[in-house]
């Protein structure tokens, strides 16, 4: 089926579930993807043009040796994705618009053919996002808009290598395809927290083994920092979103409510800019707060973190990915519940450190 015939069966399908007032939105998708699609051209083709940089250049030749170890190493699929590249004049390939009620963390949930129901509506114009977010806001929504620098369309399309991300640290450029890859071996419609947790399992894994043979010294190093700095987030926002829940679960007032969630906000700045002084004044997540903090800032933690443990432990009980891969589709297939469960037990004798490969530093969390 060509590239065409299937966005115009996707929106078709889109405009049969959700009705005509929903037209705008999936027009916009498919004409988001066609237009990505049609910017694609294959790596080899840019590799051989004379004008393009030998930095660019360089980039390239290293996603395509961690395309070959991701389909050799990681048995993540050996297809068309992230073969070609497309140079956007954006800084993101689409915006994510996130919505919550202001006394709860649970977000909105959008539903589409194919993916099922998320926990985000995605733009690929920034200005059609914050028009979106704005409406939402008018609705007594807490709202985040944050930028997305890659997707999976879960197989259906050849997703390509976006100058979104090409010039991302080694570890970043390999921890993104993986992820990203991790999506097309196994995915549960309607389940974020599934396909996520397992899909950032798979880049920690992967990223290791990455690092453990094309790794130098260096490289390390910078990886261990770099995970040291997002573990010390992931913490600041776990204790954030500890304290807005028992904020929202207490007999208080909904006036009160709202005062303290703002002492709560207020803390989380001031515990952030002590962070970065730790850091020695790194400040690759100061894009996280360009909006007034809200509930939609922390509505996903649970959709990259909390099912991590269970899957960390799956893999180091099954010992190779193969069977792990089997074993997490079995999950996908039963009730979520039941595989919530399941995840829970492997984790209860998992003492592995916390991490999280969420998103990309500053956007904590943005990726699809």
């Amino acid at each position: 089926m060509g590239k065409r015939w299937r966005i115009g069966l996707l929106c078709g399908m889109a405009l049969l579930a959700s009705g005509c007032s929903q037209l705008g939105y999936f027009v916009q998708a498919a004409q988001g993807q066609l237009s990505l699609m049609a910017q694609a051209k294959p790596i080899d083709e840019w590799l051989a043009d004379p004008t393009v940089t030998d930095k660019l250049k360089v980039k390239l030749s290293r996603v395509k040796e961690i395309r070959r170890f991701a389909a050799s190493e990681l048995d993540l699929p050996d297809n068309g994705t992230f073969t070609t590249y497309a140079e956007l004049k954006r800084p993101y390939v689409l915006w994510n618009v996130v919505a919550t009620p202001a006394l709860s963390l649970k977000a909105r949930q959008w539903c589409f053919p194919i993916a099922g129901c998320v926990n985000y509506r995605g733009y690929y114009s920034k200005e059609e996002a914050q028009a979106y977010a704005a409406e939402l806001r008018s609705e007594s929504y807490d709202v985040q808009v944050s930028g997305v620098p890659a997707y999976s369309t879960l197989g259906w399309f050849n997703d390509p290598v976006l100058s979104t991300f090409v010039e991302y640290p080694e570890a970043e450029l390999a921890r993104l395809i993986f992820h990203e890859l991790a999506h097309q071996v196994a995915y549960s419609p309607d389940d974020s927290r599934f396909n996520e947790a397992f899909a950032v399992a798979v880049e920690e894994y992967g990223v290791k083994r990455w690092i453990a043979v094309h790794g130098d010294e260096k490289l390390q190093a910078s990886y261990r920092a770099q995970m040291a700095r997002k573990s010390d987030f992931l913490a600041l926002l776990l204790k954030t979103r500890k304290a807005l829940e028992a904020n929202y679960a207490s007999a208080a007032g909904d006036k009160q409510k709202l005062a303290r969630k703002a002492e709560i906000f207020q803390a989380m700045q001031d515990d952030y800019q002590v962070l970065k002084q730790q850091w020695g004044g790194y400040a690759g997540y100061d894009r996280w707060f360009a909006e007034p903090l809200s509930n939609a800032h922390l509505a996903l933690i649970a959709t990259y973190h909390d099912l991590v443990p269970g899957f960390r432990a799956l893999l180091k009980r099954e010992k190779d990915l193969g069977k792990f891969y089997v074993a997490v589709r079995t999950l996908s297939s039963q009730e979520r519940s039941q595989r919530y469960r399941q995840l829970a037990g492997f984790a209860h004798d998992n003492t592995a450190p916390v991490q999280s490969a969420m998103a990309d530093e500053g956007e904590l969390p943005a990726r699809n």
